[in-house]
């Protein structure tokens, strides 16, 4: 096997004279909380570029890649083909503030790879679509009230900011301050693959619940799988209480099956919403549904949303570009896959071997590695395993200093792509041998 260093110490000063000057203007020092490296400690690698699976920094040091833009890179950086379609549209013009042809084009991939979109609204973020589908649903069946799960995230607007996961997790922040208590009143929270938690929602306030929104992988927990059982049963309950059940699959669209969720476990939602893969790299989001829903959206309806930058030439063409890519090469989710299942047995082996608690969860081509004796299944758990010490901090830098750059924190999901390898997996896993033993002697 390849001889991989796993210690080597990396000077960082250009990315830590970077942070300091950011600290300065920016809050925290970055544009999205995670990014900080807050719960890990240390600094933050600035990145200068990237290319297929990996990473270059302002310091010159080249890393192995499993943040992927947080799961957009399905198709690894600098893909040729996006490439390609970003110079063409740049040429033509980066915003006109009318329709474009190309927004037309990728509104129908995404119905036609997508079960049970039928109408989609393009947007600017995965924040802008599940907001603007909830406030659809709430205007569609004239009730208020929504179900979330603890631990879900699905953005940063008010009413999904009541036991978020993911970054305000990460910060000590389950809740966040400047919610209004009016909104908060009308998120209700179940548990994460626990109908029971569902049900009793419904029983207490039956006839007020719009609809339920869920990921259907959850990927801001850590990534976390759903039980058998669980989104069939989310179904069921939504069509008997008349309420929309909404898949935030802003992650997992076309990284966890060429379908998404809906077609990976044969569950079909009454609204979707999408990001990340579909704009190829650049910002976008879309919200779409049933077509009796969607035209309740203005100009057709009276639900009013909008935006100046919706359907963006730039990320339409990225976007257009990706979705063709996977559409006509499906062995790529068939090598996510393999990756996957390298992943799931070299863990385990280690699990075995070395006798650390280690969990390892995964759909397609997401994964997640917790420190815990236990099965990672919800909030509660992740939670848990979290908390562990020195768990997830030290392996973090351990992998890191080896030149693999994970997810800065364990509520996150790690992420590969096109470009990942056989052979980077095994670099990634005998790194974490070597990541793990080093502990052990240490704790010892």
């Amino acid at each position: 096997m390849a001889d991989h260093p796993t210690s080597a110490p990396r000077d960082t000063p250009t990315s830590e004279a970077l942070f300091r000057r950011a600290r300065r203007v920016l809050p925290g020092g970055v544009n999205s909380p995670v990014r900080a490296f807050k719960s890990v400690g240390g600094t933050p690698r600035f990145i200068r570029s990237a290319r297929g699976a990996r990473l270059m920094d302002v310091d010159g040091h080249e890393y192995l890649d499993y943040i992927g833009s947080w799961g957009v890179m399905v198709l690894g950086h600098d893909h040729p083909a996006v490439r390609e379609a970003l110079a063409h549209a740049l040429a033509r013009g980066t915003s006109f503030g009318t329709p474009t042809e190309g927004e037309v084009e990728l509104a129908e991939m995404m119905v036609q790879m997508v079960p049970g979109l039928e109408v989609v609204r393009m947007v600017n973020s995965g924040t802008e679509a599940t907001m603007s589908a909830l406030r659809l649903a709430r205007a569609a069946t004239g009730r208020d009230c929504v179900v979330k799960f603890r631990g879900g995230y699905h953005g940063h607007a008010d009413a999904f900011l009541v036991e978020a996961g993911s970054g305000a997790a990460t910060l000590g922040v389950p809740s966040s301050p400047g919610v209004p208590g009016e909104t908060a009143r009308t998120s209700l929270v179940a548990e994460y693959n626990d109908l029971e938690t569902v049900d009793a929602l419904f029983g207490a306030h039956d006839g007020r619940i719009a609809a339920i929104i869920v990921e259907p992988v959850a990927g801001n927990m850590g990534c976390i799988p759903p039980a058998p059982g669980f989104l069939e049963g989310l179904r069921e309950r939504c069509s008997r209480h008349g309420a929309l059940l909404i898949f935030d699959e802003v992650m997992t669209g076309f990284r966890v099956g060429p379908e998404g969720a809906q077609g990976r476990y044969g569950v079909q939602a009454d609204l979707v919403t999408l990001g990340k893969v579909i704009g190829g790299g650049l910002p976008v989001g879309a919200y779409g549904g049933r077509a009796d829903l969607m035209r309740h959206i203005a100009p057709d309806g009276p639900v009013y949303q909008a935006g100046t930058l919706s359907g963006n030439p730039m990320a339409v063409a990225a976007g257009l570009a990706t979705l063709r890519t996977l559409r006509d090469d499906p062995s790529i989710h068939d090598h996510l896959e393999t990756l996957g299942r390298l992943f799931d047995d070299g863990f385990a082996d280690l699990t075995r071997r070395l006798g650390v608690p280690l969990q390892w969860n995964r759909a397609g081509g997401m994964g997640s590695l917790f420190f815990s004796e236990d099965p990672v299944v919800d909030w509660t758990t992740a939670a848990a395993a979290a908390a562990s010490e020195p768990g997830f901090s030290g392996f973090f830098h351990g992998m890191l200093s080896a030149g693999i750059h994970l997810p800065p924190s364990g509520y996150e999901a790690w992420f590969w792509s096109l470009a990942h390898t056989r052979d980077d997996v095994t670099r990634t896993l005998e790194t974490a041998e070597a990541v793990l033993r080093r502990r052990e002697v240490s704790d010892a």
